[in-house]
């Protein structure tokens, strides 16, 4: 009696191709193309996707995705910023760029900053506006508005300063409640404090969250803040000696800024992002009463 001869495996994915090798987790046998290494042997490409799939993305000390080293967020603040400021220089001309405001260095108001700076209530254009007339986005919108170039190039390097810096470490979802979380506490700040007939725009209210955040974020990671205190300083003093600044915004959104960074980077497993999600929701919540009771007052 005869025997057939014996075949070798072929690979379970190219059928025409005899092979020796197998792979360590699944014992398929798998040819040269399709074999990737691992610690162990090699893995076949269903073993590989099927390891990605179970295997934990890569997260910041703070629970945070790894995609804010690419910048997107910090990058697209800027886009927006700018291009809303070319809007606001083609509605208003010249002036709205430079040549008004604080020692002629900043712009003047234009239909644009009329529609979306922070105002409490007062009459313009035959009409009455403001926040308290159910003009809400204007607590938004006042934080992408500014008063000329010079306004916005100042508060645009900052953003460029410390933004990829935050970014990278709180990851671009947290950065970015970061920002418009302390932007908002800044202009309802401006918006209770401010006499309700007085209008104020800038991301500044923003930034100086930005500012006292590095330094919360470099004491929770034991870091130098240093470098930030002076910059903290230096806008500080800025604040309160430049005419037709909006105290009240800058200060509001380094409180926001501040009690936002702690709630993001002190909670601790296990279910941190609850934790994190929690104190933001409390933080919105107060801001959003303390405009709601300016509201009531401004309406009385």
């Amino acid at each position: 009696m005869s025997e057939a001869p014996s075949t070798a495996p072929v690979c379970y994915r190219h059928p025409s191709r005899e092979t020796l090798l197998s792979c360590s987790r699944c014992e398929r046998p798998i040819c040269t193309s399709c074999m990737n290494d691992a610690v162990v042997g090699h893995h076949c490409p269903d073993c590989v996707k099927e390891g990605r799939r179970s295997q934990r993305p890569a997260r910041t000390a703070f629970g945070g995705s790894r995609a804010g080293q690419l910048g997107y967020v910090t990058t697209t603040i800027i886009v927006i910023n700018s291009l809303v400021m070319i809007a606001s220089a083609i509605l208003g001309g010249p002036r709205a760029i430079v040549g008004s405001g604080a020692w002629s260095l900043f712009g003047s108001g234009t239909p644009l900053t009329e529609w979306g700076a922070v105002l409490g209530y007062a009459w313009y254009g035959e009409a009455v506006h403001g926040v308290a007339s159910g003009e809400w986005y204007r607590l938004v919108t006042a934080m992408f508005l500014h008063y000329g170039v010079v306004h916005l190039l100042l508060n645009m390097m900052l953003v460029a300063q410390v933004g990829r810096y935050l970014e990278v470490q709180l990851g671009p979802l947290r950065f970015a409640a970061l920002y418009l979380i302390a932007g908002l506490g800044g202009n309802v700040a401006a918006y209770v404090f401010q006499p309700a007939n007085r209008m104020s725009a800038g991301a500044s209210t923003a930034t100086f969250g930005l500012i006292v955040a590095v330094i919360v974020v470099n004491r929770r990671l034991v870091r130098d803040s240093g470098p930030m205190m002076s910059t903290l300083i230096m806008n500080l003093i800025f604040t309160f000696t430049v005419p037709q600044i909006s105290i009240a915004g800058h200060l509001g959104g380094l409180a926001t800024g501040g009690l936002i960074t702690a709630a993001l980077v002190y909670p601790t497993l296990p279910h941190r992002s609850v934790k994190q999600l929690i104190g933001g929701a409390v933080i919105v919540l107060a801001i959003l009463v303390a405009a709601w009771m300016q509201t009531a007052a401004l309406l009385n």
